[in-house]
Parts: structure tokens; sequence; C-alpha cells
């Protein structure tokens, strides 16, 4: 099929009406202020309480870490090429910048997926061996826990990275995303990308079943323990602790089916900008949110940080 070497792409943004084109930046601008905003607030104040300095606050600090991380690496070309000016080479970017942020992103959301798995575990040992939950849940153990889910989510990426970078033409200079990503680079592609095909699938179908087993079969052991609890506020309380962490569990795989294991006929690369940009702002803004007003402990955190700052 015919196409072009390219040296740089141009990445087409959320909205491509001129009319929307403010509209489209003050909204992304005030999401990416609340993202800061909030998982900033909630990574400060678990470092600065020590009532704060447990295994379960430790993952959600790095979760945040990952929520301004991703949302910064896709968010930032479309602020920038607002700001810089409606020209089209404003919104250029190399195609070394470009593969960058694909694996930098599509490593980020791997980190994501088995951080939420590491917190489950946590809150499984938290509630059914309550005795041992310091032994077990050691800073050693929480750390290289956090070490392992870091380097296997860069380490996933890397075939993705050297795949699409071996790619010599394209049909078009012109992507249809607000970022770099891997399903329009792929389908830009004049070349042979059956092999890229099947690694998307093969790396879909791992990150939609082995994390989300091993995230969800330590609630069926959660729930067990839990159902033996005979009082009813034993019970509100345990299913209580558990709640922010399903929650935001549930929120982010239900994004991810519906971006990349939709049926073929809903698969289009609009429809994949309206997920990934729900996927990108949309729950990091909302996890600090979850964080903060389901759990006791932010909560009345936050409440000592204010009352020390205005006294």
């Amino acid at each position: 099929m015919n196409g072009t070497v390219v040296t740089f792409f141009i990445i087409k943004g959320i909205s491509d009406i001129p009319i929307l084109q403010t509209l489209t930046f003050l909204l992304v601008l005030l999401i990416y202020v609340i993202i800061l905003g909030g998982n900033l607030t909630i990574f400060i104040v678990v470092c600065l309480d020590p009532h704060l300095h447990t295994p379960m606050y430790f993952f959600l600090c790095n979760l945040s870490i990952l929520d301004i991380s991703s949302s910064t690496v896709t968010l930032h070309k479309t602020l920038s090429s607002f700001l810089s000016g409606d020209k089209a080479g404003d919104k250029t970017v190399s195609v070394q910048s470009c593969l960058t942020q694909m694996f930098i992103f599509t490593s980020l959301v791997c980190n994501e997926l088995l951080i939420l798995t590491a917190m489950s575990y946590d809150r499984c040992v938290a509630i059914c061996n309550p005795l041992r939950y310091s032994s077990i849940m050691s800073r050693g153990v929480c750390s290289a826990l956090a070490v392992v889910c870091w380097a296997l989510g860069f380490v996933e990426s890397v075939p993705h990275l050297i795949l699409i970078s071996r790619f010599t033409c394209y049909h078009s200079k012109e992507i249809n995303h607000f970022f770099c990503d891997i399903v329009p680079l792929v389908k830009l592609s004049c070349d042979d990308t059956s092999l890229s095909d099947f690694l998307m699938f093969i790396c879909g179908l791992f990150l939609a079943t082995l994390p989300f087993l091993l995230t969800f079969i330590p609630y069926i052991f959660i729930i067990r323990t839990i159902m033996r609890i005979r009082s009813s506020t034993g019970k509100h309380k345990a299913f209580y602790t558990c709640s922010s962490h399903l929650t935001v569990v549930v929120l982010l795989y239900v994004t991810l089916v519906y971006q990349y294991l939709r049926p073929a006929s809903m698969d289009t690369l609009d429809s994949n900008k309206l997920f990934s940009l729900f996927n990108t702002a949309a729950v990091p803004m909302l996890n600090p949110l979850i964080y903060s007003l389901k759990n006791k402990d932010v909560k009345s955190a936050l409440k000592r940080r204010w009352f020390r700052m205005i006294t």
C-alpha cells in the first residue's frame, strides 16, 4: 500500500472544531489542575502524617504518582499546542518523542494495574490475617512489591516499542488522537502490522485476565472472612476498608475493557480517543476523590493538616 517515510507526526488533538478549541483547552486545564491538586494532596498528606505510614497508604502514594505521571504524559501536548498557537506545526511531535510517549504511557498503565493488585493483597492480609499483618506486610515486602510492579510495567512495554519503532512508513503524518498511543500508530502504519496486532491482543488478554484475577481472587477470601464476622458493625467496618480500593479497580478495568477489548464493530479511532480521554483524565481525577471521600483516615489526616496550617 502507498505510504511515506515520516520524521514527525501531527497530533490532531481532542477536537479539530475551531469553535471548541478554547472550551477544550479550559476543560483539559481544569481537569489537569484537579488531578495535580488531588493527587499531590494525597501524596503530601500521607508522607507528613505518621498515622498514614502503613502499607495501604504506601501503595496509595504510588498510585498518586502514577496518576500524575500518566495525565502529564498524555495531556501536556493538548495544553502546549493551544498555548503555542493554532498552526499545524505547533502540534507536531518527532517520531522519537512519539515513541517515547507511547512507551511511558503504556508502562504507566501496566504499573497501575499491578499496584492495584498489590493493594488487593494488602487488604486481604489486613482483613484475613490481622494479627500477622505488620510482619507479613513489612516495609521491606512493600518496597519489594512496588519495585517489582514498576519494573514489570516497563518491561511489558518494551516489545511494543521495538516492533513499532521498526515501522518504515505511514499512510499519513496526522495521528487522530491527542497523544501517541499504540492503537492509532499501528493503524496508521502501511507496513505489515500482523505481529504488532497479535502482540497487542496477547498483552491485552494478559493484562485483562491475569492482573484482574490476581486482584479479585483475594476478595474471595476477604468476603469469606467478612461473612464469618458476627457483628454487623464489624462487617460494615471490614467492607468499608475495601470499598475505596474496589471502586477504583472497577472504574479502571471497566474503562480499559471498553477501550481495548470492545468488539471490532465499535473500534473506531474517535471512540478510542474518547475512552482514552476518560482513562487518562477522568480516572486520575476521581481516584483521590474516592480515597478522600470514602476513607476516614485520609479525611482525618486532611483535617489535622488543615488545622495545623490555620493555627
